[in-house]
């Protein structure tokens, strides 16, 4: 690992718990400005001052009001993107690079990728090539691999993530950010099967305050270095709070009642 990485690196893990917290806010290609990405310089001061370590970007919002808000706080460029509106939300294309996100003063980047969907393969390619594009510019790339596609039956299911998991490691990302299985013991076999820091994604807005915050006890149990968790934070009626749960979990070690708590 170049010096470059390993600085960048430090910047948005965790100086004791050596985990990260990171709130992707990367929505408004894919959906618009959604309930919580409105206000951006807001929602991204309200996670700051909660303890998130970081947020996913894309290129356009960085400039309206990155930092200055809250505690510093590291930025992850997003290199992909695709709409509802196209003709397949699946195919995720490039949208810039990692030397602009080197221009804009990014601490890392990251890229989606979806095994078992039709551009899978086209998706794969600009993996491996981005990969050695940060290896070259000392850049963490961080890999959004989800299993969608007509052969998956479940996005959840531990044979799909465990190889999504595997394929970001082998084609050269720093972190990978994955699907939680639903429990502990086929999730500790995606950890083990994954030889860099394995995140969860949060996937849709949940039910409750307490079912997410058992997710993440599950995952961080599992042996994941951390969470990557969007909608489940930046809609919630308390954004900060919610971080500060989270952060209890992530970075404590702590249990989900203890982590209650900061919700009340």
């Amino acid at each position: 690992m170049t010096i470059g990485k390993k600085i960048r690196l430090e910047r948005i893990f965790d100086k004791m718990s050596k985990n990260i917290i990171i709130v992707p806010m990367d929505h408004g290609v894919s959906v618009g400005p959604i309930e919580g990405l409105v206000n951006m310089p807001g929602i991204i001061d309200k996670v700051s001052r909660g303890g998130a370590n970081a947020v996913i970007l894309h290129k356009g919002i960085v400039s309206s009001g990155f930092r200055g808000y809250g505690k510093d706080i590291g930025l992850i460029v997003h290199l992909s993107g695709s709409t509802i509106a196209g003709s397949d939300v699946n195919n995720k294309v490039l949208v810039t690079t990692v030397e602009e996100a080197i221009r804009l003063g990014a601490d890392g980047v990251s890229i989606h990728i979806n095994i078992g969907a039709k551009q899978e393969p086209e998706m794969l390619r600009d993996l491996g090539l981005v990969a050695e594009i940060c290896d070259k510019w000392g850049m963490p790339l961080l890999a959004m691999m989800y299993p969608r596609g007509e052969k998956i039956d479940s996005e959840h299911n531990p044979k799909w993530v465990k190889m999504a998991a595997r394929i970001g490691a082998e084609l050269g990302a720093d972190i990978v950010k994955t699907n939680y299985t639903g429990d502990v013991e086929s999730f500790r076999e995606a950890v083990e099967g994954c030889p860099v820091p394995l995140l969860i994604a949060g996937g849709p807005k949940m039910g409750s305050d307490k079912e997410i915050l058992e997710m993440v006890f599950g995952a961080m149990k599992a042996g994941a270095r951390g969470i990557s968790i969007g909608r489940n934070v930046f809609q919630h009626k308390d954004p900060e709070k919610m971080v500060r749960a989270l952060a209890r979990i992530v970075h404590e070690g702590k249990t989900v009642d203890e982590a209650m708590r900061e919700l009340k």
